[in-house]
């Protein structure tokens, strides 16, 4: 048997979502030749809980606790979106007392 000529299988690992309590924040799907990747497919919002859709009845007071789900490891970073995404898109200027 010639090394040289065996035939080569590519193997597909479903990797994600990471752990539970992530929420679905990547999933990838990956195929590997060997121990080389060959492609890789990435899935965002794999375990979707309907945020939009409890947003749409919240202000963002009420919501910002769901916020802080997203990624529980850097939620005030995602706090900062929520509130400052509305506050420039819309152009207002925040009061020295509210900053």
């Amino acid at each position: 048997m010639n090394l040289s000529t065996t035939e080569k299988d590519l193997m597909i690992v479903n990797m994600g979502p990471h752990h539970p309590s992530m929420h679905g924040v990547l999933r990838l799907i990956v195929t590997l030749d060997g121990e080389d990747v060959v492609d890789c497919e990435p899935i965002l919002g794999y375990l979707h809980r309907g945020m939009e859709k409890i947003a749409e009845n919240r202000t963002i007071i009420q919501y910002l606790p769901y916020v802080t789900r997203w990624d529980y490891i850097a939620t005030m970073f995602t706090e900062a979106i929520t509130v400052n995404g509305p506050e420039q898109l819309g152009n207002i200027q925040v009061p020295k007392r509210g900053g």
